[in-house]
């Protein structure tokens, strides 16, 4: 299963964390001349959307773009949101309208290794347990 991004996003609607974990390798560069003709087709495979609101922040939205088939995305939002806590909250130089990235170079660090893992575990398990 694949994770593709995860986005967090303040109140205000300002983008404050964005970490892309898979970017298929485009083969051959494409340039395009204007109008474009596009075309859109209906498929099958989806990329699922998934919002989560945590009560102790209130307006912080944590967002994962991935698989449609990728399970435990509830519990991998809960993951986020307490690495978020760990590593963000608890930094004594962090304001929640500030970007996660230029609050402190440790701290994000840090948050980077850690949501890493968390993805990585998710996605080798397919789902996020309550165990990990």
């Amino acid at each position: 299963m694949v994770i593709f991004s995860v986005y967090v996003v303040n109140k205000a609607g300002g983008l404050i964390y964005q970490y892309d974990n898979y970017v298929p390798r485009a083969e051959v560069e494409k340039t395009f001349s204007y109008p474009l003709d596009v075309v859109l087709k209906h498929h099958d495979e989806k990329v699922v959307v998934s919002f989560g609101q945590r009560d102790g922040i209130r307006g912080i939205k944590f967002i994962v773009l991935a698989d449609p088939r990728q399970s435990g995305i509830d519990a991998l939002l809960r993951k986020i949101y307490e690495i978020y806590s760990d590593f963000a909250l608890k930094n004594p130089f962090y304001s929640l309208e500030m970007p996660i990235s230029s609050s402190c170079p440790l701290m994000c660090e840090l948050f980077d290794q850690n949501l890493k893992g968390a993805l990585e575990v998710a996605e080798k398990a397919g789902n996020f347990g309550a165990g990990s």
